[in-house]
């Protein structure tokens, strides 16, 4: 509600690269794959269709030691186009690892000023103008960071799809105005986002959120962060609830590692340390509130009938995740149920991604979310 009110009146940077400029960037489009056997060929080849000048970009791709088909069908699309640059690597380093070899071999040597970075996913289908549609703000010498407007597909009722996608939605409204009202974009969806290649820093070792970690740097480094709704690229949402758990423990273990970097970014008056504090760290947190609304309920029990009628609901609430199993198996499909269901689960996962943190994070190698395309 805030960010809509500190909205009125606010306009869009308008200082842009056109389509037709002759000095457009140079773009590396740089991204990890491992098993990708399913989606690698439809994303090359979205790639490819692009708008942006040919002689512009270069795609520049690691394989984490993928074990299927996936680096026999790169090596066919690189034989045909020499923008695609491809390296091998014979044991897992996980994301964070492919990107930083990649960006000290592949990269930095052939940087030129006002050069920009892609960074993506291998299951993210690029549109036509999505290129174009990031690079153009970097004309913009204050703007560090450009997100994409990442949509979903492949959204089924028997899963948590629709969940899922309005999950997203919201994120990508909020990361909108964050960008539109101060330029104070809290961390483009690691899916695609551009960057200015002189606001690249290397990823730590073991790092699972490294486009958190990245965003937050662009604006520690004082530039701006926004998002552009007309850079179009295309995800398959998330169907089955273990492997979304699994994905958002991830998550949520990266969400802690950034904080122990950039928690002092929390204490500075400024509409970055507002954004920092009510978008991510009053949500990550989440669970404790779930469990101190819960107990200070039991205490307040006595007082009225209302407040029985709340620890009613939310007892109700707290079992919807096993009410939603149970009406699955029978056929049941109820939106309003499995919305329930997965505020808790992914809540549940927040406090997985805790203790995983807490643990210790010893490798950020990990397998894809099961795809639903190919």
């Amino acid at each position: 509600v805030l960010l809509k009110l500190f909205s009125s009146g606010r306009k869009e940077n308008d200082v842009v690269y056109t389509a037709f400029d002759t000095n457009l960037p140079e773009v590396f489009i740089v991204f990890s794959v491992f098993n990708e056997q399913k989606v690698i060929q439809e994303k090359l080849e979205s790639i490819l269709s692009t708008s942006y000048p040919v002689n512009k970009f270069r795609v520049i791709i690691g394989s984490d030691n993928s074990t299927d088909d996936t680096n026999a069908i790169i090596d066919g699309f690189a034989a045909l186009h020499p923008q695609i640059r491809f390296f091998k690597f014979t044991e897992r380093n996980g994301k964070s690892g492919v990107i930083n070899n990649l960006m000290a071999t592949m990269v930095s040597e052939s940087l030129q000023p006002g050069s920009v970075l892609i960074f993506t996913d291998a299951n993210v289908m690029f549109t036509e103008n999505t290129i174009y549609e990031m690079v153009k703000h970097f004309k913009q010498q204050h703007i560090g960071q450009v997100a994409a407007n990442v949509l979903n597909r492949g959204v089924k009722k028997e899963g948590i799809s629709v969940q899922e996608k309005t999950y997203i939605q919201g994120e990508n409204q909020v990361k909108y105005l964050e960008g539109l009202n101060w330029g104070a974009m809290m961390g483009a969806f690691g899916a695609c986002y551009a960057m200015r290649a002189d606001c690249w820093i290397e990823i730590p070792k073991n790092y699972l959120m490294e486009d958190f970690y990245l965003s937050m740097n662009v604006l520690k480094q004082g530039k701006k962060a926004i998002s552009e709704l007309k850079a179009i690229c295309y995800e398959d949402v998330s169907t089955e609830v273990g492997e979304e758990f699994k994905r958002k423990s991830r998550i949520q273990a990266g969400n802690f590692q950034n904080l122990s970097v950039y928690w002092k970014m929390l204490f500075g008056f400024n509409a970055v340390a507002f954004c920092f504090l009510s978008h991510k760290v009053i949500r990550w947190f989440g669970p404790l509130f779930i469990v101190a609304a819960y107990v200070a309920n039991i205490f307040l029990l006595r007082l009225c009938v209302f407040y029985q009628f709340t620890f009613v609901v939310q007892n109700m609430l707290l079992l919807s995740p096993v009410i939603d199993a149970i009406f699955k198996r029978m056929g049941i499909h109820l939106i309003i149920l499995r919305f329930a269901s997965y505020f808790y689960i992914m809540n549940l996962a927040l406090v997985n991604g805790f203790i995983m943190y807490a643990k210790g994070i010893k490798t950020n190698a990990w397998s894809p979310t099961k795809r639903t395309v190919g």
